[in-house]
């Protein structure tokens, strides 16, 4: 039986135990595992044999059972969750997730950016075990808990600027993206919210309103939360010139379309904050020039506007350091985070400067399960990897590695032309495939990203497309050893060839 089968059937065991012997269980499970784990960990060099795209382990024991739980309730889910693969996925370990049926896939989804430092890490994982022997729930109304002290004492150091000092946990990007919205509208004494075309951030209501990567996550859903307006982020698509157009000329046009928002539609006194990704996810993995970002602050401190900074996917090391808007210089007034900060489990923050969140009274903020004692615990194991592990270092030299790939590829004299843009920073990586009329005259193949990433997946790789256009996305985990993301490229590289090849 597999380490993580072993380590989740004891946990479940000792979970259940309400004897004091209990917890000293729980540690020495959480002893062993680490031990173990610090054998095999990701950052090592692992060895591999001949290369195999489609990989697989021995049935699981009970793979009928859940064959038929599958066969007979899934029809019961609602219809509106969307999949990428059928079946029931039974356990991570690191890359790697495998399913009921055998199936072994390498991971470079880590569910959207949340699984950063790799599935069930045993450090972390073992973090939270050892929470669940001591406190689950400590309501924030109610009293604080060791883990979110903890917490903000981790990550003050590694704020991208000082100021950033006062921080409030929830649960996800949404409602991290709702208090601060909240937060700007009392504080500022003023209702309206620019955002950007393209934007994610989130699928709840005030969330939603700001979101505009696509229709799909509002429709049917009006009125939104009102006194919303957006502007173009300086992605070529968005502003419908041509893809070489300069990136000098993008920020300006953008910047031009703020100036007229605040003259035409919503003006200064009326306009509580402006929300940016610093690195466009969902709309297509699409870095912010750090001149616009500089432009957007500049506007911000004149009018009084607050800058909302939403690194829910960007932040937490996924771009080569703790935060994408830090190469910019530019001070956000709300920086918000969540997905890798857990490395999944559910948590998020809005941090903020003192003064700011002076200004709101006590009680306005909470939520019943707001900075839960066990996501606390495991962000804060989170953070002492970054540090201990080399994480960042590790991120920067897969970058190297990830990005050579890509331009080879893009070089390739068969596929290359149907590649449109290799884009990113860090493990945060976006290929854009053409959707024009046509290369030279020759027909595109139709729904490229979207026929890739299936044979990815055909082949055993997890991988996702993003926004409206032809965009796949790598979001391996930051730890990923040299031969996997060499693996992982190579998958990529046959699946676009026999796509192409396909027509």
């Amino acid at each position: 039986m597999h380490r993580a089968r072993i380590a989740s059937s004891h946990l479940s065991r000792i979970g259940s135990q309400s004897l004091p012997g209990g917890l000293g269980r729980a540690q020495r499970l959480q002893k062993h595992v680490v031990s173990s784990y610090k054998k095999t960990s990701s950052l090592q060099p692992r060895t591999l044999g001949t290369m195999t795209f489609s990989t697989s382990t021995p049935r699981s024991s009970d793979a009928q059972a859940l064959q038929d739980l599958y066969d007979s309730k899934a029809s019961h889910v609602h219809p509106a969750l969307g999949r990428i693969t059928e079946g029931i996925m039974t356990k991570g370990d690191g890359t790697y997730v495998e399913y009921a049926d055998g199936r072994r896939m390498l991971d470079f989804t880590c569910g959207i950016g949340v699984t950063n430092l790799g599935h069930a890490h045993p450090k972390i994982s073992g973090a939270a075990a050892k929470q669940c022997m001591n406190l689950v729930h400590s309501q924030c109304s109610i009293a604080l808990h060791e883990p979110y002290l903890r917490l903000i004492e981790g990550l003050l150091p590694i704020m991208p600027d000082p100021s950033l000092d006062t921080f409030f946990f929830w649960n996800s990007g949404s409602e991290a993206v709702e208090a601060a919205i909240k937060m700007a509208r009392v504080v500022t004494g003023k209702q309206n919210i620019i955002c950007m075309g393209g934007a994610y951030h989130g699928r709840t209501y005030g969330a939603m309103a700001v979101t505009k990567s696509k229709t799909v996550y509002s429709e049917g859903a009006g009125p939104l939360m009102p006194g919303v307006f957006s502007i173009s982020f300086p992605y070529w698509h968005q502003l419908g010139v041509p893809r070489d157009t300069p990136v000098e000329d993008l920020t300006s046009a953008c910047l031009t379309q703020l100036d007229l928002l605040l003259k035409q539609q919503t003006a200064p006194s009326d306009t509580a904050a402006l929300i940016i990704e610093p690195v466009l996810g969902e709309g297509g993995y699409v870095p912010a020039p750090p001149a616009f970002l500089q432009g957007l602050r500049e506007v911000c401190t004149k009018h009084n506007i607050l800058l909302i900074i939403d690194e829910v996917q960007s932040g937490m090391g996924r771009t080569g350091d703790y935060w994408a808007i830090k190469e910019s210089g530019v001070k956000p007034d709300i920086l918000l985070t969540a997905k890798g900060l857990g490395n999944g489990f559910p948590i998020s923050g809005v941090i903020t400067r003192g003064e700011i969140a002076g200004k709101m009274k006590k009680g306005t903020m909470g939520g019943t399960y707001a900075g839960n004692a066990v996501s606390c615990a495991a962000a804060v194991e989170v953070v002492k990897r970054f540090k201990e592990d080399g994480v960042l270092e590790n991120v920067r030299a897969r970058e190297k590695e990830l990005f050579a790939a890509l331009e080879k590829l893009k070089a390739d004299a068969e596929v290359g032309k149907w590649i449109e843009d290799v884009r990113g920073r860090g493990l945060m990586v976006g290929v854009e495939f053409t959707q024009a009329t046509g290369v030279a005259g020759e027909k595109v193949p139709k729904d490229l990203a979207k026929r890739v990433a299936q044979r990815c997946v055909d082949k055993g790789m997890l991988i996702l497309t993003t926004s409206v256009f032809e965009v796949i996305r790598f979001i391996p985990p930051l730890n990923v050893s040299k031969e996997d993301l060499k693996k992982g490229c190579a998958i990529f590289e046959e699946a676009v060839s026999e796509v192409v090849k396909e027509g």
